[in-house]
Protein backbone atom coordinates (compact mmCIF):
# COMPACT_ATOMS: atom_id res chain seq x y z
CA UNK A 1 0.00 0.00 0.00
CA UNK A 2 2.87 2.33 0.63
CA UNK A 3 4.48 1.64 -2.23
CA UNK A 4 1.10 1.97 -4.12
CA UNK A 5 0.66 5.60 -2.56
CA UNK A 6 4.13 6.73 -3.70
CA UNK A 7 2.96 6.20 -7.26
CA UNK A 8 -0.03 8.79 -6.42
CA UNK A 9 2.97 11.34 -5.47
CA UNK A 10 5.42 10.47 -8.85
CA UNK A 11 5.35 13.80 -10.31
CA UNK A 12 5.92 15.67 -6.63
CA UNK A 13 9.31 14.28 -6.37
CA UNK A 14 11.03 14.26 -2.98
CA UNK A 15 13.84 16.03 -1.40
CA UNK A 16 14.99 16.85 2.11
CA UNK A 17 14.04 20.25 3.94
CA UNK A 18 14.60 21.02 7.52
CA UNK A 19 14.40 23.92 9.40
CA UNK A 20 14.51 25.13 13.34
CA UNK A 21 12.30 27.21 15.47
CA UNK A 22 12.80 29.22 18.89
CA UNK A 23 10.42 26.77 21.35
CA UNK A 24 10.41 24.40 19.98
CA UNK A 25 12.10 21.03 19.11
CA UNK A 26 11.53 18.01 16.65
CA UNK A 27 12.73 14.77 17.42
CA UNK A 28 12.85 12.02 14.46
CA UNK A 29 13.61 9.18 17.08
CA UNK A 30 11.06 6.68 18.01
CA UNK A 31 8.30 7.98 20.16
CA UNK A 32 8.20 5.72 22.80
CA UNK A 33 6.45 7.40 25.92
CA UNK A 34 8.74 9.18 27.95
CA UNK A 35 8.29 9.01 31.92
CA UNK A 36 6.35 11.23 33.97
CA UNK A 37 3.74 11.95 31.14
CA UNK A 38 0.39 10.74 29.80
CA UNK A 39 -0.10 9.41 26.11
CA UNK A 40 -3.68 10.22 25.00
CA UNK A 41 -4.69 8.68 21.25
CA UNK A 42 -6.01 11.52 18.81
CA UNK A 43 -8.09 7.85 17.11
CA UNK A 44 -10.00 7.96 20.84
CA UNK A 45 -11.57 10.54 20.10
CA UNK A 46 -11.30 11.91 16.52
CA UNK A 47 -10.46 14.47 13.91
CA UNK A 48 -12.40 17.00 11.85
CA UNK A 49 -12.35 16.78 8.40
CA UNK A 50 -13.13 12.90 8.32
CA UNK A 51 -16.36 12.64 6.47
CA UNK A 52 -16.76 8.67 7.02
CA UNK A 53 -16.21 6.23 9.50
CA UNK A 54 -15.83 2.85 7.95
CA UNK A 55 -11.75 3.72 6.39
CA UNK A 56 -9.42 1.21 5.64
CA UNK A 57 -7.37 2.91 7.93
CA UNK A 58 -8.17 5.92 11.06
CA UNK A 59 -6.83 8.64 8.97
CA UNK A 60 -8.34 8.32 5.33
CA UNK A 61 -10.81 10.58 3.53
CA UNK A 62 -12.40 7.99 1.43
CA UNK A 63 -14.66 5.22 2.87
CA UNK A 64 -12.96 1.71 2.56
CA UNK A 65 -16.40 0.62 -0.16
CA UNK A 66 -15.04 3.28 -2.68
CA UNK A 67 -12.01 1.31 -3.20
CA UNK A 68 -12.23 -0.44 -6.85
CA UNK A 69 -15.00 2.37 -7.45
CA UNK A 70 -13.18 5.79 -7.67
CA UNK A 71 -9.75 5.29 -9.55
CA UNK A 72 -7.01 4.02 -7.93
CA UNK A 73 -4.96 7.50 -8.28
CA UNK A 74 -7.72 8.89 -6.32
CA UNK A 75 -8.11 5.98 -3.94
CA UNK A 76 -4.37 6.46 -3.22
CA UNK A 77 -4.90 10.04 -2.83
CA UNK A 78 -7.49 9.84 -0.51
CA UNK A 79 -5.49 8.34 1.87
CA UNK A 80 -3.34 11.68 2.82
CA UNK A 81 -4.43 12.90 5.66
CA UNK A 82 -5.59 16.55 4.27
CA UNK A 83 -7.80 19.22 6.23
CA UNK A 84 -7.72 16.48 9.19
CA UNK A 85 -7.31 18.60 12.64
CA UNK A 86 -7.70 16.98 16.13
CA UNK A 87 -9.03 19.26 18.75
CA UNK A 88 -8.12 19.28 22.85
CA UNK A 89 -7.93 21.47 25.98
CA UNK A 90 -5.00 21.27 28.91
CA UNK A 91 -2.99 23.71 30.88
CA UNK A 92 -0.12 21.39 30.33
CA UNK A 93 3.01 23.79 29.99
CA UNK A 94 4.58 20.78 27.40
CA UNK A 95 3.12 19.26 24.88
CA UNK A 96 5.15 16.25 23.00
CA UNK A 97 3.35 15.35 20.04
CA UNK A 98 4.26 12.02 18.28
CA UNK A 99 3.03 11.18 14.69
CA UNK A 100 3.93 7.97 12.44
CA UNK A 101 3.22 8.50 8.82
CA UNK A 102 2.17 6.29 6.36
CA UNK A 103 4.95 7.23 3.49
CA UNK A 104 8.87 7.25 3.59
CA UNK A 105 8.50 10.67 0.95
CA UNK A 106 8.20 13.43 3.10
CA UNK A 107 9.03 16.47 0.83
CA UNK A 108 8.69 17.62 -2.98
CA UNK A 109 10.70 19.78 -5.15
CA UNK A 110 8.33 22.40 -4.75
CA UNK A 111 6.74 21.99 -1.20
CA UNK A 112 8.45 21.49 2.02
CA UNK A 113 8.42 18.71 4.38
CA UNK A 114 6.46 21.31 6.85
CA UNK A 115 3.69 21.17 4.44
CA UNK A 116 4.17 17.52 3.12
CA UNK A 117 4.17 15.52 5.95
CA UNK A 118 4.20 18.20 9.14
CA UNK A 119 1.65 18.52 11.90
CA UNK A 120 0.84 22.22 12.12
CA UNK A 121 -0.23 23.20 16.13
CA UNK A 122 -2.76 26.28 16.80
CA UNK A 123 -4.21 27.25 20.17
CA UNK A 124 -6.53 29.96 20.89
CA UNK A 125 -5.65 33.56 21.73
CA UNK A 126 -8.88 35.53 22.78
CA UNK A 127 -11.08 35.00 19.69
CA UNK A 128 -8.52 33.97 17.37
CA UNK A 129 -6.71 31.14 16.93
CA UNK A 130 -2.72 31.60 16.91
CA UNK A 131 -0.18 29.56 15.56
CA UNK A 132 2.17 27.48 17.91
CA UNK A 133 4.87 25.22 16.32
CA UNK A 134 4.67 22.64 13.31
CA UNK A 135 6.26 19.27 12.80
CA UNK A 136 10.04 19.10 11.35
CA UNK A 137 10.07 15.44 9.63
CA UNK A 138 13.28 13.56 8.83
CA UNK A 139 11.99 10.30 9.58
CA UNK A 140 8.64 8.76 8.94
CA UNK A 141 8.13 8.40 13.07
CA UNK A 142 8.85 12.09 14.69
CA UNK A 143 7.99 14.24 17.83
CA UNK A 144 7.16 17.96 17.89
CA UNK A 145 7.68 18.88 21.46
CA UNK A 146 6.58 22.33 22.76
CA UNK A 147 7.90 23.18 26.23
CA UNK A 148 7.92 26.53 28.25
CA UNK A 149 3.99 27.55 27.38
CA UNK A 150 2.51 30.37 28.67
CA UNK A 151 0.54 29.68 32.07
CA UNK A 152 -3.27 28.72 31.76
CA UNK A 153 -5.69 26.67 29.95
CA UNK A 154 -6.58 26.68 26.38
CA UNK A 155 -7.87 24.75 23.47
CA UNK A 156 -5.41 23.80 20.63
CA UNK A 157 -6.04 22.83 17.20
CA UNK A 158 -3.55 19.95 15.18
CA UNK A 159 -4.15 20.26 11.76
CA UNK A 160 -2.64 16.90 9.91
CA UNK A 161 -0.17 16.59 6.85
CA UNK A 162 -1.45 17.32 3.50
CA UNK A 163 0.51 14.99 1.23
CA UNK A 164 1.14 12.40 3.60
CA UNK A 165 -0.81 9.67 5.57
CA UNK A 166 -1.19 9.25 9.23
CA UNK A 167 -0.51 5.72 10.86
CA UNK A 168 -0.66 7.14 14.56
CA UNK A 169 -0.85 9.84 16.17
CA UNK A 170 -0.38 10.94 20.03
CA UNK A 171 -0.36 14.06 22.77
CA UNK A 172 2.06 13.03 25.99
CA UNK A 173 1.38 15.75 28.44
CA UNK A 174 3.04 15.88 31.61
CA UNK A 175 1.66 13.45 34.86
CA UNK A 176 -1.43 15.11 36.60
CA UNK A 177 -1.67 18.00 33.86
CA UNK A 178 -5.42 18.66 32.96
CA UNK A 179 -6.32 16.88 29.15
CA UNK A 180 -9.59 17.52 27.94
CA UNK A 181 -10.66 15.97 24.67
CA UNK A 182 -12.84 18.01 22.27
CA UNK A 183 -15.02 16.02 20.26
CA UNK A 184 -15.07 16.67 16.30
CA UNK A 185 -18.34 19.20 15.64
CA UNK A 186 -20.81 16.98 14.29
CA UNK A 187 -22.59 19.85 12.15
CA UNK A 188 -22.55 19.91 7.94
CA UNK A 189 -19.33 20.82 7.10
CA UNK A 190 -18.40 22.62 3.66
CA UNK A 191 -17.28 20.33 1.34
CA UNK A 192 -14.49 21.13 -0.78
CA UNK A 193 -14.17 18.99 -3.86
CA UNK A 194 -11.46 20.23 -6.01
CA UNK A 195 -7.14 19.50 -7.28
CA UNK A 196 -3.83 19.72 -5.74
CA UNK A 197 -4.45 23.61 -4.75
CA UNK A 198 -7.32 22.06 -2.62
CA UNK A 199 -5.40 19.58 -1.41
CA UNK A 200 -2.59 21.98 -0.21
CA UNK A 201 0.17 21.99 -2.60
CA UNK A 202 1.96 24.15 -2.44
CA UNK A 203 1.45 25.56 1.62
CA UNK A 204 4.61 25.63 3.97
CA UNK A 205 2.91 24.10 6.67
CA UNK A 206 -0.92 22.13 6.88
CA UNK A 207 -2.66 25.20 8.71
CA UNK A 208 -2.10 27.50 5.53
CA UNK A 209 -3.64 25.51 3.48
CA UNK A 210 -6.20 27.65 2.50
CA UNK A 211 -8.99 25.27 3.46
CA UNK A 212 -7.61 25.06 6.90
CA UNK A 213 -7.39 29.16 6.70
CA UNK A 214 -11.40 28.56 6.15
CA UNK A 215 -11.63 26.27 9.00
CA UNK A 216 -10.28 29.01 11.37
CA UNK A 217 -11.82 31.61 10.03
CA UNK A 218 -15.37 30.40 9.31
CA UNK A 219 -15.54 28.54 12.95
CA UNK A 220 -16.86 25.36 10.98
CA UNK A 221 -16.00 21.96 9.86
CA UNK A 222 -14.12 21.45 6.23
CA UNK A 223 -14.31 18.32 4.47
CA UNK A 224 -11.29 18.60 2.01
CA UNK A 225 -11.77 16.51 -1.04
CA UNK A 226 -9.11 17.98 -3.12
CA UNK A 227 -7.39 15.43 -5.04
CA UNK A 228 -3.96 16.42 -6.74
CA UNK A 229 -3.87 15.98 -10.73
CA UNK A 230 -7.23 14.56 -10.17
CA UNK A 231 -10.04 16.68 -9.36
CA UNK A 232 -11.88 16.19 -12.53
CA UNK A 233 -15.89 16.02 -11.38
CA UNK A 234 -16.19 12.46 -11.68
CA UNK A 235 -19.40 11.09 -10.69
CA UNK A 236 -17.89 8.34 -8.67
CA UNK A 237 -16.54 10.92 -6.38
CA UNK A 238 -19.73 12.74 -6.96
CA UNK A 239 -21.80 9.78 -5.74
CA UNK A 240 -19.29 9.94 -2.08
CA UNK A 241 -19.87 13.37 -1.88
CA UNK A 242 -23.77 13.45 -2.28
CA UNK A 243 -23.45 10.99 0.88
CA UNK A 244 -22.23 13.90 3.05
CA UNK A 245 -24.73 16.07 4.56
CA UNK A 246 -23.13 19.59 3.82
CA UNK A 247 -23.53 23.38 4.97
CA UNK A 248 -22.28 24.11 0.97
CA UNK A 249 -20.59 21.91 -1.51
CA UNK A 250 -17.61 23.45 -3.42
CA UNK A 251 -16.80 22.45 -6.77
CA UNK A 252 -12.96 23.62 -7.78
CA UNK A 253 -11.63 21.41 -10.30
CA UNK A 254 -10.85 23.35 -13.35
CA UNK A 255 -6.90 23.28 -13.43
CA UNK A 256 -7.32 19.45 -14.04
CA UNK A 257 -9.51 20.25 -16.65
CA UNK A 258 -10.25 21.35 -20.33
CA UNK A 259 -12.92 22.93 -21.59
CA UNK A 260 -14.84 19.69 -23.19
CA UNK A 261 -14.59 17.79 -19.95
CA UNK A 262 -15.61 20.95 -18.13
CA UNK A 263 -18.87 21.59 -20.90
CA UNK A 264 -19.29 18.08 -20.79
CA UNK A 265 -19.58 16.69 -16.94
CA UNK A 266 -20.65 20.41 -15.19
CA UNK A 267 -23.89 19.84 -15.48
CA UNK A 268 -24.17 16.17 -14.78
CA UNK A 269 -22.14 16.29 -11.38
CA UNK A 270 -24.55 19.44 -10.27
CA UNK A 271 -27.58 16.79 -11.37
CA UNK A 272 -26.59 14.23 -9.52
CA UNK A 273 -25.73 16.41 -5.97
CA UNK A 274 -29.31 17.83 -6.76
CA UNK A 275 -30.98 14.67 -6.94
CA UNK A 276 -29.88 13.52 -3.37
CA UNK A 277 -29.38 16.81 -1.58
CA UNK A 278 -31.90 19.18 -3.52
CA UNK A 279 -31.62 22.16 -0.74
CA UNK A 280 -27.65 22.10 -0.22
CA UNK A 281 -26.01 24.96 -1.50
CA UNK A 282 -23.59 24.52 -4.62
CA UNK A 283 -20.35 27.35 -5.40
CA UNK A 284 -19.12 26.36 -9.04
CA UNK A 285 -15.47 28.08 -9.04
CA UNK A 286 -13.21 29.15 -11.79
CA UNK A 287 -9.77 27.98 -11.99
CA UNK A 288 -7.05 30.45 -11.12
CA UNK A 289 -5.28 32.45 -13.67
CA UNK A 290 -1.33 31.13 -13.89
CA UNK A 291 0.66 34.69 -12.94
CA UNK A 292 2.74 33.59 -15.89
CA UNK A 293 -0.04 33.93 -18.37
CA UNK A 294 0.18 37.58 -19.11
CA UNK A 295 3.69 36.42 -21.46
CA UNK A 296 1.71 33.33 -22.70
CA UNK A 297 -0.72 34.08 -24.96
CA UNK A 298 -1.36 30.26 -25.58
CA UNK A 299 -2.01 29.55 -21.48
CA UNK A 300 -3.92 32.84 -21.46
CA UNK A 301 -6.04 31.70 -23.66
CA UNK A 302 -6.55 28.61 -22.26
CA UNK A 303 -7.98 29.92 -19.27
CA UNK A 304 -10.66 31.75 -21.29
CA UNK A 305 -12.13 28.75 -22.57
CA UNK A 306 -11.84 26.72 -19.19
CA UNK A 307 -13.76 29.67 -17.58
CA UNK A 308 -16.02 30.42 -20.39
CA UNK A 309 -16.96 26.59 -20.42
CA UNK A 310 -17.92 26.97 -16.57
CA UNK A 311 -19.93 29.88 -16.85
CA UNK A 312 -21.90 28.46 -19.84
CA UNK A 313 -22.57 25.44 -17.96
CA UNK A 314 -23.42 27.65 -15.11
CA UNK A 315 -26.12 29.88 -16.92
CA UNK A 316 -27.56 26.28 -18.91
CA UNK A 317 -28.14 25.06 -14.90
CA UNK A 318 -30.05 28.35 -14.31
CA UNK A 319 -31.90 28.52 -17.25
CA UNK A 320 -33.32 24.66 -16.82
CA UNK A 321 -34.86 25.61 -13.06
CA UNK A 322 -31.67 24.22 -11.01
CA UNK A 323 -31.68 26.64 -8.03
CA UNK A 324 -28.84 27.07 -5.37
CA UNK A 325 -25.92 27.25 -7.75
CA UNK A 326 -23.54 29.85 -6.90
CA UNK A 327 -20.83 30.87 -9.29
CA UNK A 328 -17.28 32.64 -8.12
CA UNK A 329 -15.30 33.77 -10.87
CA UNK A 330 -11.33 34.36 -10.54
CA UNK A 331 -11.14 37.74 -8.97
CA UNK A 332 -8.01 36.98 -9.72
CA UNK A 333 -7.65 34.76 -6.87
CA UNK A 334 -3.85 34.76 -6.66
CA UNK A 335 -3.79 39.20 -6.77
CA UNK A 336 -2.49 41.24 -9.33
CA UNK A 337 1.45 41.05 -8.74
CA UNK A 338 2.38 37.74 -9.81
CA UNK A 339 4.65 37.13 -6.60
CA UNK A 340 1.45 34.39 -5.30
CA UNK A 341 2.76 31.00 -6.51
CA UNK A 342 5.78 28.07 -6.43
CA UNK A 343 5.86 27.18 -9.87
CA UNK A 344 2.96 29.22 -11.33
CA UNK A 345 0.45 26.99 -10.54
CA UNK A 346 0.35 26.01 -6.95
CA UNK A 347 -0.11 28.81 -4.62
CA UNK A 348 2.90 29.35 -1.77
CA UNK A 349 1.13 30.95 1.69
CA UNK A 350 0.63 34.60 -0.05
CA UNK A 351 -1.23 32.68 -2.42
CA UNK A 352 -3.69 30.60 0.15
CA UNK A 353 -4.38 33.47 2.24
CA UNK A 354 -5.58 35.10 -0.85
CA UNK A 355 -7.77 31.83 -2.40
CA UNK A 356 -8.94 32.10 1.43
CA UNK A 357 -9.87 35.96 1.10
CA UNK A 358 -11.66 35.27 -1.93
CA UNK A 359 -13.91 31.56 -0.73
CA UNK A 360 -14.06 33.37 2.69
CA UNK A 361 -16.23 36.52 1.05
CA UNK A 362 -18.00 33.65 -1.59
CA UNK A 363 -19.25 31.52 1.39
CA UNK A 364 -20.27 33.81 4.00
CA UNK A 365 -23.44 34.90 2.61
CA UNK A 366 -24.36 31.45 0.57
CA UNK A 367 -23.58 29.85 4.65
CA UNK A 368 -25.62 32.65 6.33
CA UNK A 369 -28.48 32.61 3.67
CA UNK A 370 -29.03 28.38 4.85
Amino acid sequence: MAHELRLARRDFLAVTTSAVALGMQEDSADSRPTSGFVRHDVAEWGVEGRGWEETERFYSRLPLRAKGVVRPVVWRLGQHSAGMVARFRTPAPTLNINVKLLLSDLDMVHMPATGVSGVDLYAAHGSKWRWVACGMPRTQEYQLSVSGLREGEREYLLYLPLYNGVESLTVDVPEGARFKRVLPRREPPIVYYGTSIAQGACASRPGMAFTNILHRRLDMPVLNLGFSGNGRMEAEVGALIAEIEAACYVIDCLPNMGPEDVSARTGPLVRQLRATRPETPILLVEDRRMPNSVFLPARDAFHDKNQGALRRAHEALVAEGVTGIHYLADAPFLGTDGEATVDASHPNDLGMTRYADALEAALKPILGAR
